[in-house]
């Protein structure tokens, strides 16, 4: 075999480069439509055309990647589908803070003008994130990358709002909406970010109309109160059981409003007595449905007081409210202020406060989609990974409320209804209308909001297929096979392809939904960076190159828990690359003499070594695949990890390192250099999904067959090489050589020391197989001499150890002195106790454990058990040493 030979340090950017150029050009990542091969299809969660890569992104994507790259291999006509999503707010925010750079607004612009400006930006500096998802290593269908506003999708946007209007699932009233003053539009429910808040609670005075009194009610919010319209006691409540009915004067605006009865009022609260405003608490929107309140607006779309606000008009609601106390407290209706906690909505996207707002909107009438929705995974038509998560999905599904769709701005799929000036007439169409269809006038005014972007991403699974047309992508990709996204937009967009998807297409968009957890710092806190314990996906990848960092996202990826990285762990796995490509480097360097096509010699007679070696590779080939096939990512990067490491590197190569290098017969050195080979490509195989780049590199050189690593077979499970046989009897050789090396250790001889060794046998099985292997044992040990015996009585002068009924002596003499030694020990146990003695009062110190962050103690804690466990180790030690003394 001429293999060809390996730089000795691992350079991953240039190999990063190279090799994902190569596979684009090759069209290994392109699906075809149609074929023999089984279809396997995933859709990407599409970021934001404003987006760049960050540490959700990077794990989102991985994931995606590791099974796309594994089902591709196994021989699946894979398709991973790309695209970006529009993101109306971010976009329009994006191109808006430009124009006020140039002085400008949108208004300034018109709508038309604008949204050029917005294609413009778009082409200039959107997708960004699509070349980062490629340093990534992700192998998408680039050909058939999509985008949420192209004509395609934009097309299957009308069709879908024209048939949900059609079927009465689709209307338009007024209705309080989260209201973001910034936006100046309307958002979901989903959409509002809460965060818990120090404000205060008033209690006001509200006098009865009778002049008999008055009743306090409680408030967090001062200014809202120029709206009320109600005074609210629960039923149930005796002490405003004889007020039910009478009126009060609203403070201020001495305007007369109604004391009602409520189920929804709670008694504990404040007061028990709370004022009802309509138009700025969605509670008190509902109420006044159920008792035919009048709704009073008192804020525009900035949240500035209007006309309803009497004397207060023109002010910004905080201004207003700081202006209401100071009123109250003047003409004496201010009875009390209190410190209360409160969780107040912010925008998602420019974190302003949130404002309930009453306006004309667009709704999906929800609860009919919902039931199907809900009904595929009862059926397990769908599944949800990690199950826990199901029960989060039937509550919010069985509790679900209208979706507001319209919003106030202009970057997005515009409403496909108009009014017809002449005569009134609306008109809802997949296509622009020329006339009224009733008076034939042409003076046709289009609705100026746009949908919700998660309108367009609710039908991403079948829209970016082909469909409103019968594609054959669409007919050999949907449903689709998997979905893997963050828990957190479980409601945002997995529901709700769930429901369009049963709507539209009478089947569910997708076989599996796998929602992996949050990527937090190593203490287990949101990374931001205010905090600056935030981590930059391409700096790790600048840093330590991208397999590493592919590697520790999936191995820290367990179902249900969050994945805590931290820049050394990333560094860890740095060091399992460069532990791949030094055993590559070693393996071909004794392939060079290697015939292309093997040798018949040693095929039928292996070594113990070699069938332990393919036996193991076997055990770990079906783990993986066990592995991936659950979503289980942690599990089978530790499967491969361990396998690679510790098996092969530290175990397989050093046991043939004599055979390589002719200490055995030729035969021998063929039949080790025919296990190696196969040993390594299959080893790189189920590497490949979670490393693609190294994996590449070294394939290259190892079979320099013109193939590629990304569609070659995956390793499958071969049931005739698993070796029971080998596993035990291998396994006992390597635990004998455990023990002599840890007695080494705790003995404190030095390695170039060669030890004299004798093993008791009783067993004639156990004898047998170290015999068979005493060649290898006296290598890897570091042994000048080891005999094996019978069952014996233990010498005098050895260190013992113990291996089923077997006892391993290490004879001693010549090799230490024991005065000294036992000098040494007892001089670093001192040490030890003090130590142990500091770090133990540290954690008896209840300041240090209120006041320490939990890592912090957690760190000494650790601490602790290390320099404990050390202190046994050195106290065996010890005893051993003065046992022998005696001797």
């Amino acid at each position: 075999m001429d293999s060809g030979s390996l730089n000795k340090a691992y350079e991953p950017h240039e190999v990063e480069a190279r090799w994902y150029q190569y596979w684009v050009d090759s069209g290994f990542f392109h699906a075809e439509d149609a074929g023999e091969k089984p279809p396997f299809s995933i859709v990407i969660p599409p970021p934001n055309v404003t987006g760049i890569l960050h540490m959700g992104h990077a794990l989102n994507n991985t994931l995606q990647d590791i099974i796309v790259r594994f089902k591709r291999m196994q021989g699946y006509n894979t398709l991973w589908m790309p695209g970006m999503d529009h993101a109306g707010i971010a976009t329009q925010n994006v191109v808006e803070k430009e124009l006020a750079r140039e002085g400008l607004t949108r208004h300034d612009l018109g709508r038309e003008k604008f949204i050029e400006r917005v294609w413009e930006w778009k082409a200039k500096y959107g997708g960004v994130i699509i070349n980062q998802l490629k340093r990534l290593g992700c192998s998408c269908d680039w050909e058939r990358q999509r985008f949420t506003m192209d004509e395609g999708l934009s097309r299957a946007v009308r069709e879908v709002f024209v048939r949900l209007y059609q079927d009465d699932l689709i209307y338009q009233g007024d209705y309080i909406v989260n209201w973001c003053p910034r936006c100046h539009t309307a958002i979901s429910d989903l959409e509002v970010e809460y965060k818990e808040e120090a404000g205060s609670l008033w209690n006001i005075r509200y006098p009865l109309a009778d002049g008999g009194g008055d009743i306090i009610v409680a408030t967090t919010r001062p200014e809202t109160m120029l709206g009320d319209t109600a005074v609210a006691v629960h039923p149930d409540d005796p002490r405003y059981r004889d007020l039910v009915g009478k009126e009060v004067i609203l403070p201020l605006v001495n305007r007369k409003i109604p004391i009602i009865a409520d189920d929804y009022v709670t008694m504990e609260f404040g007061s028990g007595a709370v004022k009802i405003t309509p138009s700025s608490d969605p509670a008190d929107f509902a109420m006044a449905e159920r008792h035919s309140l009048k709704i009073i607006n008192i804020m525009d779309g900035s949240a500035v007081i209007n006309e309803n606000g009497g004397p207060y008009q023109g002010q910004d609601r905080y201004e207003c409210r700081k202006n209401i106390v100071a009123d109250l407290k003047e003409q004496g209706y201010l009875v009390s202020v209190e410190p209360y906690m409160h969780n107040v909505g912010k925008c998602y996207r420019c974190k302003t406060d949130i404002e309930p707002y009453v306006s004309k909107q667009w709704f999906v009438r929800i609860k009919p989609l919902a039931k199907a929705a809900i009904s595929a995974v009862v059926k397990g038509k769908t599944r949800i990974i990690p199950p826990m998560w199901e029960a989060t999905y039937y509550e919010w599904m069985n509790n679900i409320r209208d979706w507001c769709i319209s919003r106030q701005i202009w970057w997005g799929h515009r409403i496909p209804v108009w009014t017809c000036e002449s005569c009134g007439r609306m008109i809802v169409s997949t296509q622009d209308p020329d006339a009224c269809p009733d008076c034939g006038s042409n003076e046709l005014r289009q609705e100026e909001d746009v949908l919700d972007t998660w309108f367009s991403s609710a039908l991403w699974p079948f829209s970016t297929l082909g469909w409103p047309d019968r594609t054959p992508a669409l007919k050999t990709f949907y449903p689709t096979s998997l979905l893997i996204t963050g828990f957190d937009i479980l409601f945002f967009w997995v529901a709700r392809m769930m429901m369009m998807g049963k709507y539209i297409m009478k089947d569910v968009p997708f076989r599996d939904v796998y929602l992996h957890a949050l990527v937090r710092d190593e203490k287990g806190e949101k990374m931001s960076k205010s905090k600056g314990n935030s981590i930059d996906p391409l700096d790790m990848i600048d840093k330590y190159g991208t397999d590493a960092f592919r590697f520790t996202l999936a191995a820290f990826s367990a179902q249900g828990r969050d994945v805590r990285m931290s820049e050394e762990r990333i560094e860890g796995y740095k060091f399992f690359v460069n532990k791949i490509w030094n055993a590559a480097r070693f393996s071909l360097m004794n392939l060079e003499d290697y015939p292309a096509e093997g040798a018949a010699a040693g095929r039928e007679e292996k070594s113990l070594k070699d069938r332990w070696i393919l036996s193991r590779l076997q055990r770990t080939t079906a783990e993986v695949v066990r592995s991936l096939d659950e979503y289980r990512f942690n599990d089978a990067a530790a499967a491969v990890y361990s396998f690679f490491w510790h098996e092969f590197c530290d175990w397989y190569l050093e046991l043939i390192k004599p055979t390589l290098y002719g200490k055995e017969t030729p035969e021998e050195r063929m039949a080790a250099q025919l296990t190696l080979k196969e040993v390594l490509k299959n080893g790189l195989k189920l590497l490949h999904p979670f490393m693609p780049f190294i994996t590449e590199e070294i394939w290259q050189k190892l079979t320099q067959d013109g193939t590629s690593i990304m569609v070659s077979p995956f390793p499958s499970l071969d049931e005739s090489q698993i070796d029971e046989v080998a596993e035990r009897e291998m396994g006992l050789v390597m635990d004998v050589i455990t023990s002599i090396r840890n007695i080494r250790g705790e003995m404190g001889i030095a390695p170039s020391k060669k030890l004299r060794v004798i093993i008791s046998a009783p067993r004639v099985e156990e004898k047998t197989v170290i015999a068979s292997a005493q060649g290898d044992i006296i290598n890897l040990a570091g042994l000048a001499e080891l005999a094996i015996e019978g069952d014996m009585e233990e010498p005098k002068g050895v260190a013992t150890g113990v291996v089923g009924a077997m006892r391993i002596f290490v004879l001693l003499e010549g090799l230490i002195n024991i005065a000294e030694e036992k000098a040494r020990l007892e001089k670093e146990m001192a040490k030890l106790e003090k130590d142990l003695a500091i770090v133990a009062r540290k954690l008896a110190n209840r300041d240090f454990l209120e006041k320490a962050a939990e890592a912090v103690i957690r760190k000494e804690e650790e601490k602790y058990k290390a320099l404990r466990d050390k202190n046994v180790l050195l106290k065996a030690a010890f005893k051993k040493f003065q046992i022998m003394e005696v001797e």
